[in-house]
């Protein structure tokens, strides 16, 4: 089994799944309840309340909502107040005591942030083209977008094989909209599968 918590676009689990791995996405985006699709089952749910079946869990993934903690939006937290960082700081806190809890290897992802202000500093960082060279097409991820992963349980940051930036940082044009949230902080998925290479026992 395995877990990848706030994972709307299931991007990161894909590989897992098509190795036969039983996936549980969560994310309140996806609609209540469990719908499965083949290896994948989006759980449409408060990350803060759910907890995985009984079972083995192979490795856990999360990407907590970062809006009001990314340094790119500095300038607004004083608008937002105390009570959207305090929220944001318990999605993340919640990935952290759930990926501990597990026993499986973890990685908890987001942008430059003050969580290593109030936390510690990630234990990884990444641009996606870093791992463009997994994916057959490479060009797809030929872009940059600083990332950073906190990691733990004995997780294994896969070797890069980089392709050259040509898109530079093209994330900074997605127009506004309902899904830009979405799109911006889909996972690469030449990381995603780097990361199953390196960490998957099959």
């Amino acid at each position: 089994m395995v877990v990848s918590l706030f994972d709307y676009t299931t991007n990161m689990v894909q590989p897992w799944a098509e190795s036969d791995y039983l996936c549980y996405c969560v994310d309140i985006q996806h609609p209540a309840g469990e719908t499965k699709e083949d290896n994948v089952i989006r759980v449409g749910a408060n990350a803060l309340e759910w907890m995985p079946p009984r079972g083995e869990i192979a490795a856990v993934f999360a990407f907590p909502p970062c809006t009001d903690v990314a340094v790119s939006g500095a300038r607004w937290f004083r608008d937002k107040g105390l009570g959207a960082l305090i929220e944001a700081l318990r999605l993340f806190e919640r990935s952290i005591l759930l990926a501990e809890w597990s026993g499986a290897p973890y990685m908890i992802e987001n942008p430059v942030s003050t969580v290593s202000t109030y936390w510690r500093k990630p234990d990884h960082m990444f641009d996606p083209c870093d791992y463009g060279g997994y994916l057959y097409a490479s060009s797809a991820d030929a872009y940059t977008k600083k990332t950073c992963l906190w990691t733990g349980n004995g997780f294994v940051m896969p070797p890069k094989r980089r392709v050259p930036p040509v898109d530079g940082s093209k994330m900074h044009f997605v127009p506004p909209g309902p899904e830009r949230a979405n799109i911006r902080s889909a996972t690469p998925m030449g990381f995603a599968r780097a990361v199953y290479q390196a960490n998957s026992k099959r």
